[in-house]
This record gives structure tokens, C-alpha cells and sequence, in this order.
């Protein structure tokens, strides 16, 4: 799950919400099963001791018999039921498209946006034509500054920018919105991939596919214009910001006038870019990366213009080229899927028909979703499960040896103010301004990022809403927004393996339960700390506490920095402290819950197995997946999420009742002695 730094939608008389059973009947065979009581015992490697390797102990002949799916990168628990999730939006869409609507309402769109993808031979027949008017407006470009202007666009349309652009809740008010700007302009997935050996020919192979997409763009010279925007990316790599830089808050929060920019990057037609991005009210922003957008500046005023443009006309076919006929389409998949992540098939057009749709339309598909697939008593269980969690995480507070009463009064008052949401966001997103075309598939994408950069940039002089959601029900995740202190679970992940109604407790209180407790974990984790219980950014730590909690930080993230899952790969240790505190905590939490639901009573023994080696196989159960290798070192490279081997074996590890659970002794190659062990939350 990811730690993320939409009045009223009828959709008619929810037409679409009484699926056929058929429909349902359709999607019966992606929900594989998890045993009598919730645990797939048939995909453990149980001849494989626990405290040599607990991720295969749990899934090992999972992992063996499991084969990645051609048109996939890795193969698990979020994909199974990402699966899940795309064929019942598929049926949603089909029935849409199908349906006698028009285009002006919410079904009409839906049908109408999946229709569009689905029309395969016009897309064909249009070939490179949809590019043509934003081709046109880059070799229109006389200036530096005119092509600052239009990279303004960048957050509503195809073009991109070497400095980009969001609004958010400020960070020290969250009360308010702000303007953020940060550094930009790469086309690989992280500066790793320009500056180091291992991704040597990742980055020969992207210039190979940077002049391939020229040349479909009918670019002149594409071979010398490739290689020159790779020497350009090469060097704003070198003075970003790596991403554990970009973790810490405090630095983030740089404020600065729109004069002072002007002032001292003159190389950047600041002024234009904001009234270009329709923030041209904008005095103020938030410079987040702010010692290296100087940097890309100078960068940017010292590249020809001619290389400059090339890089803009590349980005445009590169964002664009999923929504362009077939020979843009394989060319990004060849690079971007095949090359970049071993991918073996491009994804079937039905999925990313359905992708496209969910992102142009999420809620008025998510309202749907959830009034076919989510019934009330999964919200009535989750609600009691969280209070549960709740309980535990205060009780833990209370207990902590580490903390002092100041800090901890102020944690337990974070914790008290935490705000949930569970399935469905409270208000649905109003989709009545945004135009959808059943023949215009470029143009409803284009329109689509319009509509969502208007929503953003009207932001910015009106209050915040607290009960906007940034993920769609539909999608299996879940995530903290800092800024609300409040924790989001959308309805396509409370399913199993994640939380199963007919599963034995103690396998819930180890899946759902420990994702509860690391979403719960993301508002005290490295990052999540520095915000207070009204979510703003405020230093609540006695100064001892705050040392204290980096000290025991720094050990973590150094156990987690020595796991080399590939050769020459390391997991990066800082930019993953986040989320493998919250895995930390949530699993510490999850099994304190179960604990606390048997009420002093001792917990069954099922199929010879106790109540906590149940809750530890629940959360090894979840992290199930397989990726491929390089897949997983992109992973390592540019996610601030470990692998799923570390996800278990690098978290039980630090728990004191996994080793009474399965009797693990010294010499077993997981131990950590007692004074090793990290505890945080």
C-alpha cells in the first residue's frame, strides 16, 4: 500500500447496478480459494523450515507452481483480485456500451469511453493523425520561453515539462490548497536507470525506442534527436533528487514567490508556465525539490532548442501512444512493458480498454461497482475490525519504553482524531462537464486530463474537502493521506485473501488486520510522524524521542538495505524505511488485536497449527507473489516498496512471538538475537 503525499453522481436510476448472473457467474473462476478456514495450505512449502525462510515456508509451492501470466510483470494476491476487479468493470462497460444512452449521462459516458477504445478500426485507420495539432504547436516553437509556456500544459494534456505541477493541501495547512512544483523530465522509471551500470542497457534500448517514436512522429534527424535527449535526461539525473531525498516532508516544504522564481531561474518563463497551467492567479508556491530545480534550469537554458523540442515531441508520442493505433501502442509496450519489466504479451485491448475507462470515469464506474459487488455487512465487519486495531495501537502507545508521556499524549490524540473510510468515498464525483465522444478515443483522453487539471486548478481559492478519495472502490489498494490524518479502504481490496468473512479470525487479524495496522503504522512511520493530529506539519516530538525513533529508524532500514533479492541489487533501505516501518507496525498491531479479541480465552488449534502461527501465515498469505527479475529490480530501483520476500521474512523477524510461534533457535538463518531486533510501534 502506498502512502499518498472527488455533487452528487445518480447515474440515472443505477440502471446498470442489478448485474445478471451471468455476469456474476463470469468472474466466479478468478476467486481462487483459500482453504476451510482461509489459508491455501496447498501453495505452502511446509518441508522448508520457518526460521530459515518464512516466505517460503508459507508460499513456497505456490511460488513453484505459479507461471506469470504472459501479458504480466508479477503474479499474486493484488493481482488476483486486480483481475477480479477488471473483468466485473468489464461487464459494467460492455453493458454500458451496449445500452441504449447517450453520452451526456453517467452510463452513456462509460459505455461511450470503452466504446471508443474498443473501435479498433478507426483507431487503425486514424494512425498518427490525432498527434498532429500538438506536433504542430512544438514546431511552432521560436523560444525557450515559448516552450516554457507550453509545458504548462503538461498537467492537462500529452505534453510534458522539465518542472512539474500539482495542487495539494498545504502541507502546514491543510485547511487550504497550495501550488507544488517539483522536479521533472525524465522518460525512465528513476535517475538509477541513467547513472548506474546495471541499467546500462535499459538506457541504450530507451534511446533505441526515443528514436523509434520520432520516427513514427515524422521527426526529422530521429537517430541524432535520441541520442542527444538521452545526454539531456542523463544530466537532470544527475542533480535530482533521489527518491529517499524526496521522503522527508520538512525538506519538501520550501515556499517561495512566483517573483523569486523569476528572479533567480530567468530561464524559465515562470509567469507564462503558471497562466498556462490556469494558475495564473498564483503568487505563491511550494518548491518541493528545491535545490534541484535551479539545476534542471540551467540545465534546460543551456540544451539547443532543437533537442529541447525533439524531447517535448517524444514525450507526447511516448504519453500518447496507448491511445494511437497499433504500431505506437507496440512500441511502447516493447519498451516499456517488454524491455523495462520482462513483460512477454502485450495486455489484451479489453483490459486496457477497462484501464482507460477507470481512468477517465472512476467513480461514476466505482458507484456501480459498489452497489453490485460490495454488500453492507463487509462494512459493518471492516468497521469492527478497525476499531479493534484502534484499540491495540493505543494499548501499544501506552506501553512503548521508548517514548516519553509528552510525545506519547500527543500520538494517542493523532490516533484518536484518525479518520476511516471504508468501501466508498462519501460523495460521488459529478462527470456532467466532461465531454465523451464514442469515436474520439485520443480526444476523450485529452478531455479527460482537461477535466481533471480544471477540478485540480479550482482548488486553489476553495476550501479542502476532507472526503475526496485519491483511489477509485474499484481499485485493490489502500492508502494514509497525511494531510486528513485519515485511512482509505476501497472496496475491491476487502476481499480475500485480504479479508474473508468465512476465514478463521486469526488469518483475518494477520491479512486485513495487518494491512489495517500498516495503514494505521503510515501516520507514524519516518515521513508520516512529522504530521500532526489535524494533519499539519508540526514537530510534535520531544527532541529525545524524535533521536530515539531514528536511531531504531537507522537500524531497520540497514537490515533491509543487506537484502540483495538479485545480484548487484540491493533493497534501498531509506527509500523503503516508510513502508517497511508500516509493515512493522501493521503486522505488530494485527497480531495484538487477535489477541485481544479471544478476551482471555485461548485460541483454538486448527489443523495442528496455534491462533499465532495462523495470524503470521494470514500476512504471509497476502504478500504471495512472484515477479520477474526485472520486474523486481526495477522494483528495487524505483519503488518504495520491498519485494515481497522482505515483506515477511525482514518483518517477522523483528517479532519476538514469531519465534516462540514456530520455535525458531539461533542457528536458524532468519534469527535475529533479542537486543537486534527492531520494535518500533
Amino acid at each position: 500500500m502506498k502512502s499518498i503525499w472527488l455533487c452528487a453522481v445518480a447515474l440515472g436510476a443505477l440502471s446498470l447496478a442489478s448485474a445478471s448472473l451471468a455476469a456474476e457467474k463470469s468472474t466466479s473462476n478468478l476467486q481462487p480459494s483459500y482453504g476451510a478456514w482461509g489459508f491455501d495450505a496447498t501453495g505452502a512449502e511446509m518441508s522448508v523450515k520457518p526460521g530459515d525462510d518464512f516466505f517460503t515456508y508459507a508460499n513456497g509451492t505456490w511460488i513453484k507452481r505459479t507461471k506469470i501470466p504472459a501479458d504480466k510483470t508479477s503474479y499474486g494476491a493484488f493481482d488476483t483480485l486486480a483481475d477480479l476487479s477488471e473483468a466485473r468493470v468489464h461487464t459494467i462497460a460492455e453493458q454500458a456500451a451496449a445500452g441504449h444512452h447517450t453520452v451526456t449521462t453517467p452510463e452513456g459516458k462509460v459505455g461511450g469511453a470503452y466504446a471508443a477504445f474498443m473501435n479498433e478500426g478507426r483507431v487503425e485507420k486514424l494512425g498518427a493523425a490525432p498527434l498532429k495539432s500538438d506536433l504542430d504547436a512544438i514546431r511552432a516553437v521560436k523560444d525557450r520561453a515559448a516552450l516554457s509556456v507550453l509545458m504548462g500544459r503538461s498537467p492537462r494534456s500529452f505534453v510534458s515539462s522539465v518542472v512539474d505541477v500539482d495542487i495539494q493541501p498545504d502541507f502546514k495547512d491543510p485547511k487550504k490548497y497550495n501550488v507544488y512544483i517539483s522536479q521533472g523530465g525524465l522518460g525512465l522509471p528513476d535517475r538509477d536507470y541513467y547513472l548506474t551500470a546495471q541499467f546500462a542497457e535499459k538506457k541504450k534500448a530507451y534511446e533505441a525506442y526515443v528514436a523509434r517514436m520520432l520516427t513514427f512522429a515524422g521527426w526529422a534527424e530521429p537517430q541524432a534527436r535520441a541520442a542527444e535527449i538521452v545526454v539531456f535526461e542523463t544530466k537532470l539525473a544527475e542533480v535530482s533528487w533521489s527518491r529517499a531525498e524526496q521522503r522527508d516532508p520538512v525538506k519538501l516544504y520550501n515556499p517561495t514567490s512566483v517573483a523569486e522564481l523569476e528572479k533567480t531561474m530567468p530561464g524559465f518563463a515562470w509567469r507564462g508556465f503558471m497562466r498556462s497551467a490556469d494558475l495564473g492567479g498564483a503568487t505563491t508556491v511550494i518548491s518541493t525539490t528545491n535545490t534541484s530545480i535551479p539545476k534542471i534550469v540551467a540545465i534546460y537554458d543551456a540544451t539547443s532548442l532543437e533537442t529541447l523540442k525533439a524531447w517535448e515531441a517524444f514525450h507526447v508520442v511516448d504519453a500518447a501512444s496507448p491511445y494511437l493505433s497499433s504500431a505506437f501502442a507496440k512500441a511502447r509496450f516493447d519498451f516499456r512493458n517488454k524491455a523495462l519489466s520482462g513483460q512477454l504479451e502485450i495486455t489484451p485491448r479489453w483490459k486496457r480498454g477497462v484501464r482507460a475507462v477507470n481512468g477517465a470515469l472512476g467513480e461514476a464506474v466505482g458507484q456501480v461497482y459498489v452497489a453490485r459487488y460490495f454488500p453492507p455487512q463487509s462494512k459493518a465487519k471492516m468497521e469492527a475490525l478497525i476499531g479493534d486495531l484502534k484499540a491495540a495501537f493505543h494499548d501499544h502507545i501506552e506501553h512503548l519504553d521508548w517514548m516519553s508521556a509528552a510525545t506519547k499524549d500527543e500520538a494517542q490524540k493523532k490516533l484518536a482524531n484518525y479518520d476511516v473510510q471504508i468501501g466508498y468515498p462519501k460523495k460521488w464525483r459529478d462527470y456532467s462537464a466532461l465531454e465523451i465522444r464514442a469515436d474520439d478515443l485520443y480526444g476523450n483522453i485529452a478531455r479527460s486530463s482537461a477535466f481533471e487539471w480544471a477540478y485540480k486548478a479550482n482548488r486553489v481559492n476553495n476550501p479542502v474537502d476532507k472526503d475526496e478519495w485519491d483511489l477509485t472502490p474499484q481499485t485493490v489498494n489502500a492508502y494514509n493521506q497525511p494531510f486528513f490524518n485519515e485511512v482509505v479502504f476501497p472496496a475491491a481490496i476487502l476481499q480475500p485473501p485480504f479479508f474473508n468473512p468465512k476465514a478463521d479470525p486469526a488469518i483475518n487479524y494477520g491479512a486485513i488486520g495487518g494491512v489495517i495496522g500498516h495503514e494505521m503504522t503510515h501516520g507514524f512511520d519516518d515521513a508520516g510522524r512529522k504530521f500532526d493530529d489535524k494533519g499539519r506539519l508540526r514537530d510534535w516530538w520531544t527532541a529525545q524521542d524524535a533521536e530515539r525513533f531514528d536511531a531504531k529508524a537507522k537500524v531497520l532500514g540497514a537490515q533491509y538495505s543487506a537484502i540483495e533479492p538479485l545480484p548487484g541489487a540491493h533493497i534501498k533501505g531509506d527509500n523503503t524505511m516508510g513502508e517497511n516501518i508500516a509493515d512493522l507496525g501493521g503486522l505488530t498491531l494485527g497480531l495484538a488485536a487477535y489477541h485481544a479479541s479471544l478476551h482471555g480465552q485461548p485460541a483454538p488449534v486448527i489443523d495442528g497449527l496455534t491462533g499465532d502461527q495462523r495470524v503470521f501465515l494470514g500476512w504471509a498469505q497476502v504478500w504471495r507473489e512472484k515477479l520477474r527479475d526485472d520486474a523486481l529490480r526495477q522494483q528495487i530501483a524505483s519503488n518504495e516498496h520491498s519485494p515481497p520476500e522482505a515483506r515477511v521474512n525482514a518483518v517477522v523477524h523483528n517479532i519476538d512471538a514469531w519465534y516462540a510461534a514456530f520455535n525458531v533457535k539461533p542457528t536458524d538463518k532468519l534469527y535475529v538475537a533479542p537486543d537486534k531486533r527492531v520494535r518500533i510501534w
